[in-house]
């Protein structure tokens, strides 16, 4: 790795995004940072200048995480993409990186753990955390993969829907946090419930809760 290593750090969120832009200063003096708050700014950065490593938040405006993976890997194959994100990594971790992202970073994380896979990414080109890894080999060791195997059926957001249920939010406080109609957020909730063979908040409560054990 050398020390000019090129970084894009892409969040909407100022707080998150110039704190992540300060702890990587120190732990990477020489690097060269650039930021972007959303996904068309994004866009612009990838396509006026070269990076080693993007650090790429999900849920941004002016695109979707999809759309700005497969542009990315477009316009530079070589630029390795690391999720930042607040969701559960359990249950997206490896979802992120079936779709084109070649690590996932919790933004809960410890300043030691964002300086491993920072050294990850720029060194192997990869990085999930143990605990992740850990759940993977689990998972693929275990006869009985149902509660898995039915999630792996569901969208990223039917899968926020679900993990919202859960939560005990209503369909009318999704619909206000989403800017969806509610009749929307309905119609994910029955996918939800049709996917995983399920009629009640309780069924899909221990489902979530058997995946994550």
């Amino acid at each position: 790795m050398q020390n000019s290593d090129r970084i894009l750090v892409a969040d909407d969120h100022e707080i998150v995004r110039m704190g992540l832009i300060r702890i990587i200063k120190q732990l990477k003096p020489q690097s060269h940072l650039s930021e972007a708050d959303d996904y068309k700014s994004l866009y612009v950065k990838i396509s006026k200048e070269n990076f080693d490593l993007v650090i790429l938040d999900v849920n941004m405006p002016n695109g979707s995480f999809q759309e700005a993976v497969n542009f990315i890997k477009l316009k530079q194959p070589h630029i390795k993409i690391l999720v930042f994100s607040s969701q559960d990594e359990q249950l997206y971790a490896v979802r992120y990186l079936k779709i084109g992202a070649d690590g996932y970073l919790n933004k809960e994380s410890s300043m030691a753990k964002i300086d491993l896979a920072l050294n990850a990414m720029l060194n192997t080109g990869r990085y999930i955390s143990e605990e992740v890894r850990e759940s993977m080999i689990s998972v693929s060791l275990q006869n009985n993969q149902a509660p898995n195997s039915s999630l792996e059926t569901l969208s990223n957001r039917e899968l926020q829907i679900a993990n919202s249920l859960v939560q005990g939010l209503t369909l009318k406080d999704l619909s206000n946090q989403l800017n969806l109609h509610s009749s929307t957020i309905s119609t994910y909730k029955n996918r939800v419930f049709e996917k995983l063979g399920i009629q009640s908040i309780p069924e899909l409560v221990e489902i979530l809760r058997l995946y994550n054990q």
